[in-house]
């Protein structure tokens, strides 16, 4: 096997397996524990894939066919943004978990609705006790916000994928362009690396989706723990990637040293 075959097969498998980084891969449980069963799982995998690649793309082509230098601190920059995007992931994670932890005595917790959203947390049935009103809800917000847009469910794992497409697509793109000499084939490359990608993260996004289905079928408890599981670990993964990023690199220190890996 040789030429663009060659090529294509070797994109399509690196990027399955980057698909399965540590960072990947946690970001996209904060999300996925949230999912409705494995086909949503895999969509969300999907978007993450597609935003992903998106700027793989745009930043490998500005590499590839333009000569762009990427600063070190602005390098580390982007790769910092990675590590806020877990801690903020994490931190909604949990935030989700305290809200259905009881607050007083009078109070319990089960699936409620409002209109077409249904959600639980601890309340009680007396107007004073329950902690919002009913058009203030998540969803109503979105509706308010981003009613027009059909995927809006979406645009979450799509921006996270944009943001680790940033901080990586430095990495990749030299690494094609030093083994790789044609920039045809080097874009080439890239296209097919991010398929390989979105493929790979749809596989995991979907087995990562299969306990918390079933913890989902059997007791709500379950789901809470590996909600906070997903949690705390984005969140101590994100803090442990900000200062070595912000300390360790120098972001933070005025000695900014970079290596794109």
């Amino acid at each position: 096997m040789s030429g663009l075959p060659a090529i294509a097969a070797l994109g399509f498998f690196l990027g399955m397996r980057h698909a399965t980084d540590p960072d990947h891969v946690i970001a996209v449980s904060t999300i996925v524990t949230r999912a409705h069963g494995t086909k949503h799982a895999a969509l969300i995998g999907a978007f993450w894939g597609v935003g992903h690649t998106l700027t793989i793309l745009i930043v490998g082509a500005g590499i590839i066919l333009f000569g762009w230098v990427i600063p070190a601190r602005l390098g580390l920059s982007l790769e910092l943004s990675v590590g806020i995007m877990l801690i903020i992931l994490g931190i909604m994670n949990l935030r989700g978990i305290m809200d259905r932890v009881p607050v007083g005595r009078g109070t319990h917790s089960h699936p409620h609705p409002h209109g077409d959203y249904v959600h639980t947390h601890s309340h009680g049935h007396d107007p004073e006790t329950h902690r919002h009103r009913a058009d203030q809800t998540p969803v109503a917000w979105l509706d308010r916000h981003f009613g027009r847009l059909g995927a809006y469910q979406l645009l979450r794992p799509l921006v996270v994928g944009v943001v680790h497409g940033l901080a990586g697509s430095a990495a990749v793109a030299l690494l094609v362009l030093a083994t790789i000499p044609s920039p045809g084939w080097a874009i080439a490359y890239l296209l097919v690396f991010g398929l390989g990608t979105v493929a790979g993260m749809m596989l995991i996004t979907a087995l990562i989706a299969l306990p918390a289905a079933y913890a989902e079928r059997r007791r709500d408890s379950w789901q809470r723990r590996l909600r906070l599981a997903s949690g705390l670990i984005s969140l101590g993964f994100g803090l442990l990637l900000a200062w070595q990023i912000g300390i360790v690199h120098g972001l933070f220190t005025g000695r900014a040293e970079w290596t794109p890996h």
